[in-house]
């Protein structure tokens, strides 16, 4: 387990997954909030992140390992209590990359930014579905609190699978293609 500060000052000059040279500032990378990600979820995102020669960074509040043969794969164990994970993310997530978590009020302080956001689902965040998808989640809070069944998400099956990994599919090579038109 390697405990990080992601640092990316400064321009850098570097080969990209789809083999082509960004100079926009540095590479690509996956971020996965890791704490809540269904364990299908991460192994899409590892395979891609090797196909792809992305690099890939596990944020959690408890240890956990980098998968093995994977040297793209990092994973940053934050401590000291809830949320501490998110605000990594939002901290060090950069425009151009993309981040997978269903904690939308982290999609909200990404997307902003120009990070690419996924559910794992298979849902993109954007600009134009973010307000509306937060003010639901709150609503469905209040409702909770105030003593509402409201049952859970729906079991991550299949399907759900399935989305995940052609929007990711479709979400990398949107990034990457705009990498490639920017370098």
């Amino acid at each position: 387990m390697r405990r990080s500060s992601e640092n990316r000052t400064g321009p850098t000059r570097s080969r990209c997954a789809a083999g082509f040279n960004r100079t926009q500032g540095a590479v690509l990378k996956i971020w996965i909030d890791a704490d809540a990600a269904p364990r299908d979820v991460k192994e899409l995102v590892f395979r891609a992140a090797k196909r792809l020669k992305v690099p890939t960074v596990l944020v959690a509040n408890q240890r956990l390992q980098a998968p093995p043969g994977n040297p793209l794969v990092t994973a940053v164990w934050v401590r000291d209590g809830a949320d501490v994970a998110d605000q990594h993310i939002a901290t060090h997530a950069e425009p151009g990359d993309l981040v997978v978590t269903q904690d939308i009020p982290l999609a909200a302080l990404l997307v902003p930014k120009g990070v690419a956001v996924l559910d794992p689902r298979g849902d993109e965040h954007t600009e134009e579905t973010i307000g509306e998808r937060l003010s639901l989640r709150d609503f469905m809070e209040q409702a909770r609190m105030a003593g509402a069944v409201t049952g859970g998400p729906a079991p991550y099956d299949a399907r759900a699978k399935q989305a995940f990994a052609a929007a990711l599919d479709r979400t990398l090579t949107r990034l990457l293609n705009s990498g490639r038109r920017k370098a």
